[in-house]
Parts: C-alpha cells; sequence; structure tokens
C-alpha cells in the first residue's frame, strides 16, 4: 500500500505518513488502532520481532513493576448495604450485638484489626444502651 493510500484512509497527508514511518512523529495508542485498522492488522503486528524484554516494556506500558489488579471494596457491594440496612432495622440493641458477635464467629479471618473492631463496634452500637453485656468499658 502506498502512502498516498495509507494516507487518504486515514485522512492524513502523505508526507505526515512519512515522518510516523522514519520515527520523525511519535504515532499516538489511537493512531496505532487506526493504521492496524487501516491495513487489517492486529495493533499486536507493530511489536512483532521484539525482544522478550521489549515486549514485556510495551505491554507494561514501561512500568518498572507489574502493578496488582486493585481488590474490589467489599464496602461498596450491593449485598454489604443490604446487610447494613437489615441489621440497623433490628431494633433490640441486645440482638444486635448477638446477631454482630454472632458473624465476628463464624468469619474466617477478621477484615480489620482489634483496634480498629473496637471502633466499628463503638459506631454499629451507638444507639444501644450503655449498660447492655456488649458495652466494653
Amino acid at each position: 500500500m502506498s502512502q498516498e493510500k495509507l494516507g487518504n484512509l486515514l485522512n492524513l497527508t502523505f508526507q505526515q505518513i512519512q515522518k510516523y514511518e522514519k520515527g520523525n512523529n511519535r504515532v499516538s495508542a489511537s493512531r496505532l488502532w487506526e493504521l492496524a485498522r487501516a491495513l487489517d492488522v492486529p495493533v499486536s503486528y507493530f511489536f512483532e520481532g521484539l525482544e522478550p524484554e521489549m515486549r514485556t516494556l510495551a505491554a507494561t506500558g514501561l512500568r518498572e513493576e507489574p502493578v496488582p489488579p486493585p481488590i474490589p471494596d467489599p464496602l461498596a457491594r450491593r449485598e454489604t448495604l443490604e446487610l447494613v440496612r437489615a441489621y440497623y432495622r433490628v431494633s433490640d440493641p441486645m440482638v444486635r450485638r448477638k446477631l454482630f458477635e454472632l458473624i465476628k464467629a463464624v468469619a474466617p479471618t477478621p477484615l480489620v484489626s482489634a483496634d480498629e473492631d473496637e471502633t466499628v463496634v463503638g459506631r454499629a452500637g451507638a444507639d444501644r444502651d450503655p449498660r447492655s453485656p456488649g458495652d466494653r468499658t
């Protein structure tokens, strides 16, 4: 395919295509995608033949270390919101406290440290009778 024909497909002049080809202009990700589409090849075609370490750099965006995927926030789940709403609909503070203790007992690992747990308990039972057995003072 000629530079002129490729330029027409991309709405560029053949001089702009020459600059890309010679490396005078950088090729953006979106332009690379357009080039691949115009040439009917996958974007990976432009990376064939690279040394393995260069392929890794190209795939990771030149990061030194791979970034782990984000850990989903359990507080952002709908199930969590429904559970909290149901918990606060329990009007008896003693029953609510027992539910809280039951959930803590069956949970395989704590989601918060002991110090944070005290804070969560204090907020969860803010409207309870301070003389209740669940009070840790």
